[in-house]
Order: C-alpha cells, then structure tokens, then sequence
C-alpha cells in the first residue's frame, strides 16, 4: 500500500484497515511457522503497511487535538 492511498482514506476507513492487516499478518506468521511459505517478504511488507497505516492516524489524532486546544 502506498502513502498516497493511505492518505485518501477517511480515518475510519483506516481503523478498519489497519484490523484487517493484522488479522492478516497473524495469518501470514502462522502459515510460516506451520510449512514455510513461498514469499516471507510477504510479512515484512504488512507490518510495514500496519506502521505506514497507524502513522497516519496518529498525524491525525495530533492535527485533531492540536485544533481542539
């Protein structure tokens, strides 16, 4: 996933997003550790997207916070 389409996520579209890649990621590490699978670059690829995804919405949370004061 690249940042230009994280960024045309509404931050509940995100939220969802970054369960989903989790619940992916978990799936992924478990799939490895039974029978090695073809690509484990794989996993690395969707923890970098679960960092990518929780970074936008902690910019978020921060610009929402920082109008609020």
């Amino acid at each position: 996933m690249k940042n230009s389409e994280i960024l045309e996520l509404s931050t509940e579209e995100l939220v969802a997003r970054v369960g989903e890649e989790r619940t992916n990621l978990t799936k992924l590490k478990f799939a490895h550790a039974v029978s090695a699978i073809e690509n484990p670059t794989r996993i690395t690829k969707v923890r970098k997207d679960i960092a990518r995804l929780n970074t936008e919405l902690t910019k978020r949370k921060a610009a929402s916070t920082s109008e609020n004061k």
